[in-house]
């Protein structure tokens, strides 16, 4: 029976590159994976998984509206599907992720989700959530904070460096916008 793995850590600990290094093991094998990635993160180009490291893969984009079980249905009549991996699942629907679970349950396909847990304001992304309630396993990837402690947090800051503590929910960035910290740094640098 295929499950539904959620692999999920703060910023920089490493989640695209896990997830690209498994998409390769598959392959190696000759088996066939389908990648999904979030519309919203266009930092590198739209479709791109691209780990700090430069590992990069294609993938197919999702957004609010997009049906990743049908596409995934789509794809397996072209192809045998193996595995299915999608990178920021934290920006996932609550619906998606239901999708995810019976990609897994009745299509007896895995599925690896890689994404944040939590925002810069400690809040659960609506993707994360409701991976935490479904996913069969729950991996955390870990990093480390500045100060040598596990890093969970992810503190956003402005161009000088300093604590952003108001906005949206997702402003895309990398270490240019978000540090991961410890949650009592975060805590500090957040009162």
């Amino acid at each position: 029976m295929a499950k539904l793995y959620f692999y999920y850590s703060s910023m920089n600990a490493g989640k695209s590159t896990t997830l690209l290094q498994s998409s390769f093991n598959y392959q190696e094998r000759g088996m066939e994976t389908m990648l999904f990635t979030a519309a919203v993160d266009d930092r590198y180009a739209p479709g791109i998984i691209r780990s700090r490291i430069g590992l990069e893969a294609a993938a197919e984009t999702f957004d609010t509206a997009t049906d990743i079980r049908a596409a995934v249905e789509a794809e397996q009549a072209r192809r045998p599907l193996h595995c299915i991996l999608v990178d920021e699942a934290q920006f996932l629907t609550r619906a998606q992720v239901f999708q995810l679970a019976a990609i897994c349950d009745e299509l007896n396909i895995p599925v690896l989700a890689y994404g944040l847990r939590t925002d810069f304001q400690a809040n659960l992304f609506e993707g994360s959530a409701q991976l935490l309630a479904l996913a069969d396993s729950l991996v955390e990837l870990k990093t480390i904070c500045e100060c040598g402690r596990k890093a969970t947090m992810n503190l956003r800051v402005d161009s000088n460096g300093r604590p952003v503590r108001q906005g949206e929910q997702t402003e895309i960035g990398g270490n240019d916008r978000y540090v991961a910290l410890c949650r009592r740094h975060f805590i500090e640098r957040t009162r």
